[in-house]
């Protein structure tokens, strides 16, 4: 278990991403009143989870306000060994100059499904941006899900995020995020500055299995650009890492279930280094996209485990 000094998180280099891209760092301006780094800007979450009395157990746990996580759930009849993680967020979003990191360890043979309580909102900004970094790294014979509900940014506003995976050839990690495209009901449609997301997953040698990167926003290519999502409101990605089943057998399956949804627009690649699939969906409103990411995640259990989707206890 690593163990890491005070110091260390409280260094910015620890809570920011390195190598920001120059269309990140051109807005990095001082933020007035709380700044980078300032109380209740920084939110820290470093959780990990190994097998102990036949169920996943977090044996490990450092939170910093505004995120916080309360005690796993086990929640789904057909997996009772696997924990749910609700990662939490205290406040109403995620404002300028906020710096997010989590470090999510997945030990051998555990079963974890981390999610959100609700829509996560960027609000808009004055000054500089907002970060959040994801570690989650799944050890052999580790099943992992990593479904947060829907990212909300807000007129104006500025986040990167960058998310790294780091995956046993024996595991299986399943990923999917959700864009809207900000307050409807306020005429906002992708009025954001920008939105900037980093994916990448790797071996645990550290070699690159494959990378995403979306970039929307000024300068970056508005989302109702021709090419982007055009007519379309609303972007999902859904990604399955894994080894267990020939990715040609998968994108197949998802690719079929899919079709079922008539009312989105999707595409099913297979991933590079014959370590999964990945979808690509873009719909008119929320429930669309919503009821899609559900039959492409529970396709996804059922092909790899024979699991239905379990009920998460959302509102």
């Amino acid at each position: 278990m690593k163990k890491i000094l005070f110091q260390e998180r409280a260094s910015q280099d620890w809570y920011t991403p390195s190598g920001l891209p120059a269309e990140v760092l051109a807005w990095g301006t001082p933020v007035r009143n709380l700044g980078v780094g300032a109380s209740g800007k920084v939110g820290l979450l470093d959780l990990d989870f190994s097998v102990s009395g036949g169920a996943t157990r977090l044996v490990n746990q450092f939170q910093q306000l505004p995120l916080y996580v309360f005690h796993p759930l086990y929640i789904d009849p057909k997996r009772r060994d696997m924990a749910f993680i609700y990662l939490l967020q205290s406040g109403e979003g995620i404002v300028q100059g906020d710096r997010y990191r989590l470090d999510l360890d997945c030990g051998p043979e555990t079963a974890v499904h981390f999610t959100t309580q609700a829509v996560t909102k960027i609000y808009g900004m004055q000054d500089n941006f907002a970060t959040q970094i994801v570690n989650l790294n799944a050890g052999p014979g580790t099943f992992v899900e990593y479904l947060p509900d829907p990212t909300m940014p807000f007129r104006g506003s500025r986040f990167y995020q960058r998310m790294i995976f780091n995956v046993d050839p024996s595991a299986t990690v399943i990923v999917g995020e959700t864009l809207l495209p900000g307050r409807v009901a306020r005429g906002e449609i992708h009025e954001y500055c920008f939105y900037y997301t980093d994916l990448e997953a790797r071996s645990p040698d550290g070699a690159l299995l494959f990378a995403d990167r979306l970039k929307l926003g000024d300068g970056l290519g508005h989302a109702a650009s021709p090419g982007l999502l055009g007519s379309f409101a609303i972007l999902a990605g859904f990604y399955v890492i894994t080894r267990q089943l020939p990715p040609s057998t998968l994108a197949t399956r998802l690719h079929d279930a899919l079709a079922a949804e008539t009312d989105v627009l999707a595409g099913i690649s297979e991933l590079p280094n014959k370590c999964g699939v990945f979808a690509r969906i873009m719909g008119h409103t929320s429930a669309i996209i919503e009821a899609a990411m559900k039959r492409v995640w529970g396709e996804a259990r059922r092909v790899l485990f024979n699991l239905p989707v379990p009920d998460l206890r959302k509102m």
